[in-house]
């Protein structure tokens, strides 16, 4: 099992980025099958192989993914996915 951990800091305020969370995990779940739902400032999804939460605060965005056996080859690609959705969702 591979874990997957990337934060970003951001300028937005926390209204927008949560927004920005949920527009995010929104495509997520249109494009990867991806179910998930806040608890607090904390938005956690799960789909088949793999699971994980993002967290907004007034600075920053942490994301913590862990993949199952399957998806574990792919870590790095789809780390630096991730990467690339923060950067274009931070702005």
């Amino acid at each position: 099992m591979a874990r997957i951990h990337v934060e970003r800091s951001h300028n937005l305020g926390h209204e927008a980025v949560r927004e920005k969370a949920e527009k995010l995990a929104e495509r997520l779940a249109r494009e990867y099958d991806v179910r998930y739902q806040w608890r607090g400032d904390t938005l956690e999804f799960k789909r088949s192989g793999a699971d994980g939460q993002i967290e907004v605060s007034n600075e920053k965005v942490r994301v913590e993914v862990k993949l199952g056996l399957l998806l574990s080859a792919m870590s790095g690609s789809i780390k630096r996915e991730i990467e690339k959705a923060l950067d274009d969702y931070l702005v």
